[in-house]
């Protein structure tokens, strides 16, 4: 599979999507809510996180030609165990749950594409967890400059921190040793 036979797939069913202009620091799902939307990217970045006793964690960064959604809650309609929010001005495309299905139904190239992406996200996690097992916050910050440097690049440091499992001041030592 080639990306324009995908990208021509995709074309296909292009009416059933509905652009959105995303102001920066927009929660387009809350914690606890249900997801009805899958979002995929044209420009900007959006985080995940969590409340933890107050405290606004951060797990993930999605930027152009990616796409995201609470997955388990959309797919099982329950409430999201995180928000979803923008970073910056972003452009995304969304689809309901109803549209998304009948594409998946109507194309076996998207499906298989698609279960690709949720492999594919599934071993980033995967990675991740074991990554803030058994790294330290400077290996943890290596493997970030080293295989996502695009976050470092437009991502707030606070929330870059929180995604480290460090705190700002830990972060800005962190880079100085550099």
């Amino acid at each position: 599979m080639t990306d324009e036979n995908l990208m021509a797939e995709w074309g296909k069913f292009g009416h059933l999507f509905r652009r959105e202009e995303i102001p920066a620091k927009t929660v387009l799902l809350n914690e606890g809510e249900v997801a009805r939307k899958v979002y995929f990217i044209e420009k900007g970045c959006l985080r995940l996180s969590f409340n933890k006793d107050g405290k606004d964690i951060t797990f993930q960064f999605f930027f152009e030609g990616e796409g995201v959604s609470s997955a388990e809650s959309f797919r099982y309609n329950h409430p999201s165990l995180y928000s979803i929010e923008s970073l910056e001005n972003s452009v995304v495309h969304t689809l309901t749950k109803k549209d998304y299905l009948e594409i998946l139904e109507a194309s076996p190239l998207i499906r298989e594409a698609m279960e690709e992406q949720t492999l594919q996200r599934l071993l980033f996690v995967e990675k991740l967890f074991l990554s803030r097992i058994k790294n330290s916050p400077e290996e943890r910050y290596r493997e970030l400059l080293e295989q996502r440097p695009e976050i470092l690049q437009r991502v707030p440091q606070h929330y870059i921190a929180s995604f480290l499992g460090v705190t700002s001041v830990s972060l800005s030592r962190i880079r100085n040793r550099r």
